[in-house]
């Protein structure tokens, strides 16, 4: 699958409520403040990273800020990622990746993009020692 470099299209959205579920039950995670990172990376022949994002209903009634933070979590991965690709690519992994917001109040871009650095280099590095949940 080619992947624009900056893009973030549909074949890179995680919409299967099956394979959420797959990825929630069998998944690992861990937490970048304020983000938590829930990933699942398969041995497969051609490299395919999809990913979902999240806000909860419960500190945030409104839609408008919950759509916010998602907007701003997309954006801090799309341009963000190229470097957990490319390791994709060499250890030729598929991988499943879900964040969820988990602070109470609207954080800024760059708090978002900070974490979001953080959880990409660590999850560059579960990939290079090809750390596989099945």
């Amino acid at each position: 699958m080619a992947i624009r470099r900056f893009g973030f299209g549909a074949k890179e959205k995680l919409k299967s409520r099956k394979q959420i579920e797959e990825l929630f039950l069998n998944g690992k995670h861990f937490s970048v403040f304020p983000l938590r990172v829930t990933y699942q990376f398969v041995p497969s022949n051609e490299t395919n990273m999809q990913v979902g994002v999240t806000a909860g209903k419960k500190y945030f009634k409104r839609a408008v800020d919950r759509n916010r933070i998602k907007r701003l979590i997309r954006e801090a991965y799309r341009l963000q990622k190229n470097g957990l690709v490319e390791v994709m690519k060499q250890k030729q992994l598929s991988g499943y990746v879900f964040f969820v917001f988990t602070d109470k109040t609207v954080s800024s871009f760059s708090i978002i993009k900070e974490s979001m650095i953080k959880c990409l280099q660590r999850l560059e590095k579960i990939a290079q020692q090809n750390e596989i949940a099945s």
